[in-house]
């Protein structure tokens, strides 16, 4: 299967720790990623919420540019996930919005027949790849690592099929197969706030409070998860949490492509951790060990 990823802005940008462990993990697994060239933003919530016709046309010019290189596309960054699937299913359901979308892509020398594929790399890694495979190329052990799996809001919902909606478990069947232990986490696809952070401040520190407070409670070593957005809110915003909440957190927050590719031996550099805030305690590192 050829694997089409679009990387969408945040991990060109602020979430680059994603992108280089994403893409150290599939070569490690025999998976390269062939980049959607001159791929373009997706349009986020803000385009849809401006004019849906526009907003559309943008994230399927991304679609159309992959199906003439044919295989699935990669989406990564939650937000970009949702917005493609969200797209694609739109555009098979109406067909005069497909019209309509098309018409603004003949201008651009393209044409959408709405049927590419959109996957997330969770789903690839344990459903295609697949777990028992992962397991004979690990080099680390997990073991002594707690985590609290973090999906978010967006990543199963509404209509994603790789996974449970209210109560996602594929990142905990697949990190505790491969020794970790995951701790109870019912905050896992609560709402981190996205954008509150910038519009509502006092509602966005206030959700991500909850959030890490439960995974500390829990006692986790590190929270995973899969979305920049949920990365960048979690990590970044501990400093002023803890300012106005008084807590102490230090909690590290890891994409799960970093803790996966530690363990299939990769090195800091290849997966990124000089762009991580707070890292998992070397200790807990040490402890866990390298395999025979």
């Amino acid at each position: 299967m050829k694997y089409l990823y679009y990387p969408g802005c945040s991990l060109v940008s602020q979430a680059k720790a994603y992108d280089i462990s994403l893409k150290t993990v599939f070569h490690l697994l025999g998976h390269d990623l062939q980049e959607i060239d001159d791929w373009n933003c997706c349009g986020a919530t803000a385009y849809m919420s401006v004019k849906e016709t526009v907003a559309f046309s943008i994230s399927a010019r991304n679609l159309a540019l992959a199906e003439k290189l044919g295989g699935e596309v990669v989406a990564p960054c939650s937000s970009c996930f949702t917005i493609l699937t969200k797209t694609n299913n739109y555009l098979k359901r109406s067909p005069g919005l497909k019209e309509m979308v098309n018409q603004a892509l003949r201008s651009g020398g393209l044409e959408y027949s709405g049927n590419t594929p959109i996957r997330h790399p969770l789903d690839i890694l344990v459903n295609d790849v697949g777990v028992e495979v992962i397991k004979l190329q690990l080099k680390r052990d997990l073991n002594g690592i707690r985590i609290a799996p973090y999906y978010g809001c967006q990543l199963v919902r509404p209509e994603r099929g790789f996974d449970d909606r209210e109560f996602p478990t594929t990142m905990d069947d697949l990190f505790t197969q491969l020794g970790a232990e995951t701790v109870y986490f019912p905050m896992k696809v609560r709402c981190c706030g996205g954008m509150l952070m910038s519009t509502f401040p006092e509602v966005g520190l206030k959700l991500n409070k909850e959030i890490l407070e439960c995974a500390t409670e829990n006692e986790a070593d590190v929270m995973i998860t899969t979305c920049p957005m949920c990365h960048i809110n979690l990590e970044a915003y501990q400093g002023r949490i803890n300012h106005k909440f008084g807590t102490g957190f230090k909690m590290p927050v890891w994409y799960f492509t970093q803790l996966l590719g530690w363990a299939l031996g990769a090195n800091e550099e290849e997966l990124g951790l000089k762009y991580n805030l707070i890292n998992i305690p070397e200790k807990k590192l040490v402890h866990s060990g390298v395999l025979a």
